[in-house]
Formats: structure tokens, C-alpha cells, sequence
């Protein structure tokens, strides 16, 4: 017989890691205590110290769920087999997707970033880990359309994703996704009949779309 270990995780070590993503992510990780936790949770502190030893345990196994979705989520696009631009605009519709959805508050990882500043935390280290991850993925993926300016193109593509996600949840966001979407269009283009170095020049504008 299987110990519970080595089985599904138990419900109250669920119930636990779900309420604390729900509210880590809509209030901040720092303002939402553990005794806010354990109550919504309706588990004992022992309960919660006993699958998470402290805090930065239940911060950090948050952060990691959120982790593992987003790569859920770019192993779906790549599934699908579509050439990489394809993989790209279908990763990139699904971020806007995220955006536009109910309740979004930005970025887990950008926001943990800001509330953990010092770079030897563990947490710091997860957020520099995911964006590492996330950077590579996009980056291999312009490697197939061609390699040279994969780098620099995925740094780029990066960058507007996390001007998006700062962006949608104080603006439009439906405007913010049209922009993102319109900007990784050009991004592909600009990038699939140049030598990419870097932001397109004045020669290759990135017109905003017209409403």
C-alpha cells in the first residue's frame, strides 16, 4: 500500500497551497499572514507548519504551482505542432488570454520579485529561475525560424511580455492585448527577413494598432 507521501498530495496540504495562491496573488505575499491562511484554510497552525516548516516554504511552493502551469501552458503550444512562429503567436495568444481573464493582478513572479529584493532569497532565486526558463523556451523557438538574433529577438519578446502583464491590469486590458499581439506580429516579421540585433529602428516601426 502506498503511503500518502508517495500518493496525491493530502487535502489539507491542498487546501493550504490553494487558499495561500489565491490570496498571495490578489493581495501580496508579504500583507497575507499565516493566521489569515490557516483560518481560510480551516486548518490548525500545526496542520500548515507540518507540510510547510514556514512562510517562505508555502511562498515558494506557491510560486512553483505557478511555475509549473506556465509550463503547462508552453507545452501545450508546442503539442500542437505548428512551426515555430505558429508556437510563438499560440503562446502569445494564451498570455493575452491570461491578461483578460478575471481577477488577473499582473505577473506572480514580477510581483514576488518586487516584494523579495534581496538577490540570495530563495525566492528571488525561483523568480530568476522561471524567467531563465521562460527566456530559453521563446529563445529556442526563434532558433528554429533562424538562429542568428534568437537571443536578442527573445530578449525583446520577453520584454514585451512583461510590459503587457504590468500594463494589463492598470489599463484596457483588451488595448493592452491588441498592443502585445500587434507587437510580437512584427516582431516575427522584422525578425524573420533581418539580421536581428535588437528593437526594430525607425526603418521597422512597430506601428500601435488603430482603434
Amino acid at each position: 500500500m502506498r503511503s500518502q507521501s508517495e500518493g496525491r498530495p493530502s487535502e489539507a496540504r491542498s487546501r493550504l497551497l490553494n487558499t495561500a495562491t489565491r490570496l498571495f496573488y490578489a493581495e501580496g505575499l508579504h500583507a497575507v499572514g499565516i493566521d489569515r491562511i490557516v483560518t481560510e484554510a480551516q486548518v490548525t497552525r500545526a496542520t500548515l507548519y507540518r507540510h510547510f516548516p514556514g512562510k517562505e516554504d508555502l511562498v515558494l511552493a506557491y510560486l512553483n504551482e505557478v511555475d509549473r502551469a506556465m509550463r503547462s501552458q508552453a507545452d501545450e503550444a508546442v503539442a500542437a505542432g505548428l512551426p515555430a512562429a505558429g508556437t510563438i503567436q499560440a503562446l502569445s495568444t494564451s498570455i493575452a488570454q491570461g491578461i483578460q481573464s478575471p481577477g488577473f493582478r499582473g505577473c506572480a513572479f514580477l510581483n514576488a520579485a518586487a516584494e523579495y529584493p534581496d538577490p540570495e532569497s530563495p525566492v528571488r532565486k525561483a523568480v530568476l529561475a522561471h524567467r531563465q526558463w521562460f527566456l530559453e523556451t521563446v529563445t529556442e523557438l526563434l532558433a528554429k525560424m533562424r538562429e542568428t538574433g534568437a537571443e536578442p529577438a527573445g530578449r525583446h519578446f520577453v520584454m514585451m511580455r512583461d510590459g503587457a502583464m504590468a500594463a494589463g491590469c492598470l489599463f484596457d486590458p483588451a488595448l493592452v492585448c491588441e498592443t502585445f499581439l500587434h507587437g510580437v506580429e512584427r516582431l516575427l516579421q522584422v525578425y524573420a527577413a533581418t539580421d536581428y540585433s535588437g528593437p526594430a529602428g525607425p526603418e521597422d516601426t512597430i506601428d500601435a494598432p488603430t482603434r
